[in-house]
């Protein structure tokens, strides 16, 4: 715990506004993406269906196909703890909500649904796309199920397996992907194999998400491997997550961004 808030006090201190970036691309992502700060149509509904999961006390028996967790102490988890505790926070899910609104992506891949919230902020953005969300857990997937009934979406293929199992069939199933969003099984080599599962149907314009890049050595590991991939072009680091576009046209750089 304690070196995470160091890590997260020296990202603080290295960290650049937008005015520190040179690059016209990653300056208007960053301008009209991340530092953008509209009030979407979705976001009320997605926040009123997070406030009542948070307030449920029904328990879930959860079993994590993934890196298991550093806070739950056993699988015998309560929804309100899983919402608090699992799910991408308000800040960070309306983020996703806003790059899928701007890059408009037709297939999205998501892994790791949880409770379905950050889902629907992906799905609720693009309602032409496709959002492939997994998720391992039998019972969370259930409350995913839910999630998404409230949301009104219906462009969100949920699917209950594991991450090896299932990804290679989504990825047979589409021509082409054009965002990841990788928010499960949190370990070097397991997120190494996803990415390039996953870069065998990306183009030019694909965006990777990777959640908790500092989380563990191993992920801190992954995120320098993927940064340092031929594929990848430029990357941002959010500390939380890390965001890797391919575009061709761009000069190989990672900005440390604050956000």
């Amino acid at each position: 715990m304690i070196q995470r808030l160091k890590d997260f006090a020296l990202y603080k201190f290295k960290s650049k506004n937008k005015f520190g970036i040179h690059s016209p691309f990653i300056f208007e992502f960053v301008n009209k993406v991340l530092y953008e700060d509209g009030e979407y149509y979705s976001y009320q509904l997605i926040e009123k269906i997070r406030k009542h999961w948070l307030s449920s006390s029904s328990k879930l028996k959860v079993v994590d196909l993934g890196a298991g967790s550093k806070k739950f102490k056993t699988n015998d988890r309560k929804i309100k703890d899983i919402c608090r505790i699992s799910v991408q926070p308000k800040k960070y899910g309306q983020l996703l909500f806003r790059i899928v609104n701007y890059f408009q992506p037709e297939n999205i891949i998501e892994l790791g649904t949880s409770l379905g919230i950050t889902t629907a902020y992906l799905a609720s953005a693009a309602k032409h796309s496709t959002v492939f969300s997994i998720e391992g857990d039998p019972q969370t997937y259930t409350i995913a199920q839910k999630t998404i009934r409230l949301s009104k979406l219906e462009n969100v293929k949920l699917i209950n397996e594991s991450f090896k199992n299932s990804l290679p069939e989504v990825l047979d199933s589409i021509e082409k992907v054009d965002l990841v969003f990788i928010d499960g099984h949190h370990e070097k080599n397991a997120t190494i194999n996803y990415f390039d599962n996953c870069l065998k149907k990306s183009h030019d314009g694909t965006v990777f998400i990777f959640d908790d890049i500092n989380w563990t050595d191993g992920m801190k590991q992954a995120w320098m491997i993927i940064k340092d991939n031929p594929a990848v072009t430029a990357t941002i680091d959010l500390h939380f997550l890390g965001i890797a576009f391919l575009h061709k046209g761009l000069k190989k750089e990672h900005f440390l961004v604050n956000y």
